[in-house]
């Protein structure tokens, strides 16, 4: 260390042992309005897969425990959340911010839907401009008190899921698979961006992992025996659970009613967040 140092690394030239490189943090805070005490990202490196209906089966999962809980829809060029929910109102607003509409059972949600004048519009916006939109989703939202948080991601790698690792607060994320092979290689990239960014991965579901015949009551792979458990083995990582293919939980959400299915698929899976705090 230079005898003159005047401790600001970032303005001076002399590589000393006791430098150190300035340290750039991009976390933004949620609204000063909002008090949320985990957030979940639900990601996928594919479309495809069934993200949006683990999202929304986790949230009401943990809002029949008795939780506040939220959805932030960051996939904004493919918005499904709101259909599923049956929700059909616009998102109001006032000089303080925006505030999320509530499902039927108090879930609170946020999407690009809530804001278009017609579901059917599209968003032809380019990346930064999407993940601008997200970003604000959590820092202009007034979100008030909320237990967990679940992030629908839009599947890949890109803008949005780095802005939402960088910019959000997020305390572990889900990754959704289907059975086929190849969705091990996309795991890998879903998982190793996570890895990355310092993001804890709490564990694989596997969405229509089979079919349960009602006639003979067997269970069919329709897509192939699953690969699950070598994928979470090899990346060191727990299988959550499996969800079969079933015509009734198509219907629910169709309907808007994905709050009155009753399955038990993830039970399990909200135990785990229950437990270990997330």
């Amino acid at each position: 260390m230079s005898e003159s140092c005047n401790m600001s690394c970032s303005t001076c030239s002399v590589e000393c042992e006791e430098r150190q490189e300035p340290k750039h943090d991009f976390t933004e805070h949620p609204h000063e309005l909002s008090k949320i005490k985990k957030v979940i990202g639900v990601v996928s490196g594919k479309g495809g897969v069934g993200k949006s209906l683990v999202t929304s089966l986790l949230a009401v999962s943990m809002a029949r425990k008795g939780y506040e809980t939220a959805i932030l829809d960051a996939d904004v060029t493919g918005p499904s959340i709101p259909k599923s929910f049956g929700i059909t109102t616009k998102a109001d607003a006032n000089e303080l911010g925006i505030f999320p509409v509530k499902s039927k059972m108090g879930t609170k949600i946020m999407s690009i839907n809530l804001l278009l004048a017609n579901d059917t519009d599209p968003v032809v916006w380019r990346g930064p401009m999407i993940a601008g939109a997200v970003k604000q989703f959590w820092t202009d939202v007034i979100w008030g008190d909320v237990d967990y948080m679940f992030i629908d991601m839009p599947p890949g790698t890109g803008d949005v899921s780095l802005t939402v690792f960088q910019s959000l607060k997020v305390d572990g994320i889900v990754v959704v698979t289907s059975p086929q092979e190849l969705v091990s290689m996309i795991v890998s990239k879903a998982v190793k961006m996570a890895e990355m960014m310092n993001v804890p991965v709490l564990g694989l579901i596997e969405n229509m992992s089979y079919f349960k015949c009602d006639s003979c009551g067997k269970s069919h792979a329709i897509f192939g025996e699953s690969h699950i458990e070598k994928v979470a083995k090899d990346h060191n990582v727990k299988v959550l659970g499996k969800l079969p293919i079933d015509p009734r939980l198509a219907t629910a959400c169709d309907r808007g009613a994905i709050e009155l299915f009753d399955g038990e698929w993830l039970d399990e899976t909200a135990e785990m967040l229950e437990e270990v705090g997330l």
